[in-house]
């Protein structure tokens, strides 16, 4: 009898625990202000502000130890604009807390609360831990969605910590600012970059074995860096169970907090002094920093998941809600394919939001970002619309409208290349994809050819846009890398544990006569050579050309393409392969400065500003008009003559040759002398000359362009 007694009693201290613990506190305490919410630090203590509309009490309870009991449970007294706040006297940065919110549990309506479950702060700067789903206790029901669970989850949840950013010592840190046009984006992940051993840094997979590589992106020629998502992130359950984890981070828990996972460990918090310290340092290299962000879902998913933050503090606010007859909140309209979307035209929604980017601007000195699915942050009344209230809030702000803000222009449900606002630059599929066919050598491709070679201006050149609306590209982190490009027909994703379905299928690659890897040669110079090609369409095209990190130096998934959660030699980069292809990586450094010389010149990719200059002329092989229309034409030149008179007076003449056959090409008189500047067909270093040593060609009215190669010459 003794012993069922003992656990009714507690069982109901467990239910009844924030009731009893809620006086508990010794600190001094007072109203404090609604603005700003978060935690903020202040001369005499810490002010705390957060948002709830439908909660009936508001808990904040302060830890000392990240898994150890409150010390303290204050239940905030006032409320102003749904926003409940307190000011706690005597706290000092480095405090741990969180927040237990109480109110009805009704999800046919929307209401999902649970005095039980320890939620997040959604202005967390710094979390102590990593979130994971131990027993289930992250759930707020039992058996379904409409149960409620008792059992509370205090321990393990990884708690809020306080932090003080005036702290940090910027060295005079500004802002590069580097102009659109000298713009190369190198796309990392910020783990995968120095995780492998082959990096050799001190502080492998870090923010701080980031800064070890700076002299190497120097080096490279690169503008900056866009890093994905560095936001505090959660791993689904189901993946744990396989061994697997969310690796690329596109499952957001906190928006002002930058991933602890990536930090060195050596206290509590210090992911953002180190995180700071890259920037920095990013910064005195004349490189900046975009962040990928995501702002479309958060990590809770759907109805069945977990209750860490939003959906416990006011699930109708944050979310788009839907459910069939009278269950009107129940389900998440679901526009990104994770679960969830957040409702941006909410108010409090979107100053959340606004209020992040502020801050990684302002506190972290980041430069730009890049918004995931960011035609979800378009959506209002489920259509898209590029004056929606996100948009109209950007170009209003005086921090977020001089920053870099590119959109990846679609979600599962809508393609909006072309459609965001004027500021805003954008992910071009369309380049991806054209230049992957032509290259391939599929038929039909040439006026598409010509249109994304000469800024996609059927796309971006309307409504004062230019083509530095375009950031093209033609791997990123979500597909094959470039040399899976050339060296896979089909994606070989079996590592990932869903029997080879995940990943796209339309991958438009082409393993050049043999899948995987091989010891042919011929068929190894064929994949260097395409790999080479694909660098002078990215680097010559109008636009923001963006690299995917490693493949300057072959980069290798084995024929994955989805790695999202593969946080393993899979997806880390091999620094082995950068010796064994140094040849590569002399080509694509080359074509950097190349590019950065060509529009230093003014001609700023095959355009000028947004208006094809009236010297350049397209050709097809024999100096004639191309046949844009030509399904079989697999041949396009340009001759781009000199702008200047000085010491960049030099004509280019460009030859692609995307066809399997060899092809006389026959070179414009221009009065000046054609030398060979590049020739992928050649062995390095013949392949691309030093400026300044490029050969004269022996016959100067034609040029031989082998199969499947691209030349350029100079006229001096």
């Amino acid at each position: 009898m003794v012993p069922i007694i003992l656990a009714v009693v507690s069982t109901l201290i467990m239910i009844f625990k924030p009731y009893l613990l809620k006086h508990t506190t010794c600190k001094q305490i007072s109203n404090g202000r609604f603005y700003p919410l978060g935690a903020t630090v202040e001369s005499s203590g810490v002010n705390f502000a957060i948002y709830s509309k439908y909660a009936a009490r508001m808990y904040l309870l302060l830890f000392d130890k990240p898994d150890g009991s409150p010390t303290d449970i204050i239940e905030l007294q006032t409320r102003e604009r749904d926003i409940w706040h307190v000011f706690v006297h005597g706290l000092k940065a480095g405090q741990f807390y969180a927040y237990k919110a109480e109110g009805e549990y009704d999800p046919k309506h929307g209401n999902r609360y649970n005095k039980n479950k320890l939620l997040i702060d959604p202005y967390a700067k710094a979390l102590t831990g990593k979130l994971v789903n131990q027993d289930g206790l992250l759930l707020a029901y039992t058996d379904s969605d409409l149960s409620f669970d008792n059992r509370d989850n205090t321990s393990i949840v990884p708690k809020s910590i306080i932090i003080d950013d005036k702290e940090f010592d910027w060295q005079g840190d500004s802002y590069p600012a580097i102009p659109t046009h000298k713009t190369i984006i190198y796309e990392i992940h910020v783990k995968g970059f120095t995780a492998h051993p082959s990096s050799k840094v001190k502080n492998p997979g870090t923010y701080l074995g980031l800064v070890e590589k700076i002299p190497y992106l120097k080096e490279l020629g690169i503008t900056a860096v866009e890093l994905l998502p560095v936001h505090e992130h959660y791993t689904e359950d189901l993946m744990l169970k396989k061994g697997l984890t969310n690796y690329w981070g596109y499952n957001t828990l906190c928006y002002f907090s930058p991933e602890v996972s990536y930090g060195s460990g050596t206290y509590p918090g210090c992911q953002v002094n180190e995180f700071k310290t890259m920037v920095r340092e990013l910064h005195k290299a004349g490189i900046e920093v975009i962040l990928d962000v995501v702002f479309n879902h958060t990590c809770e998913g759907n109805e069945l998941g977990p209750t860490v933050c939003y959906r416990g503090l006011d699930n109708r606010t944050y979310y788009y809600l839907t459910g069939p007859d009278r269950e009107t909140g129940r389900y998440y309209a679901d526009y990104s394919g994770c679960g969830n979307s957040l409702n941006a035209s909410n108010e409090p929604v979107l100053r959340m939001i606004m209020d992040s980017l502020r801050y990684w601007v302002e506190a972290m000195h980041v430069d730009g970002f890049r918004f995931d699915l960011a035609s979800v942050l378009g959506r209002e009344k489920e259509t898209f619309n590029n004056t929606a209230s996100f948009f109209e809030a950007i170009s209003q702000d005086p921090v977020l409208s001089r920053i870099k803000l590119i959109a990846e222009p679609w979600d599962i449900r809508t393609y909006q290349v072309g459609n965001f606002p004027v500021d805003w630059c954008e992910w071009n599929g369309r380049f991806r994809d054209t230049i992957r066919k032509f290259v391939k050598g599929d038929a039909g491709q040439m006026g598409e050819v010509g249109a994304r070679l000469f800024g996609s201006q059927d796309i971006f050149g309307q409504n004062g846009r230019t083509m530095f609306n375009s950031v093209n590209f033609i791997t990123c982190h979500d597909g094959f890398t470039l040399q899976d490009l050339v060296s896979y027909n089909n994606k070989h994703n079996t590592a990932n544990q869903e029997n080879n379905r995940d990943g796209s299928d339309d991958n438009n690659s082409w393993n050049c006569g043999f899948e995987g890897e091989t010891n042919n040669l011929d068929i190894l110079h064929l994949r260097k050579k395409q790999v080479k090609n694909f660098a002078i369409y990215l680097f010559l095209a109008g636009g923001i050309p963006m690299l995917l990190g490693g493949d300057e130096f072959c980069r290798t998934q084995v024929g994955n393409n989805n790695t999202y959660c593969q946080d393993n030699r899979i997806s880390w980069f091999d620094w082995d392969l950068l010796e064994k292809n140094k040849d590569v990586y002399r080509f694509f450094r080359n074509m950097i400065n190349f590019m950065l010389r060509f529009r230093a010149s003014r001609r700023a990719g095959l355009t000028y500003g947004n208006l094809l200059p009236p010297q350049v002329k397209w050709y097809g092989p024999n100096l004639k008009t191309p046949t844009w229309d030509n399904p079989e034409s697999r041949t396009l030149c340009v001759w781009l003559p000199s702008f200047d008179t000085g010491s960049l007076d030099e004509d280019y003449f460009v030859m692609f040759n995307a066809d399997y056959k060899d092809r006389h090409i026959l070179l414009p008189a221009t009065g000046k002398h054609w030398h060979r500047m590049l020739d992928t067909s050649l062995e390095s270093p013949q392949d691309f000359a030093d400026p300044g040593n490029e050969p004269v060609l022996k016959i100067q009215d034609s040029y031989l362009v082998k199969s499947r190669s691209v030349a350029i010459l100079t006229g001096k």
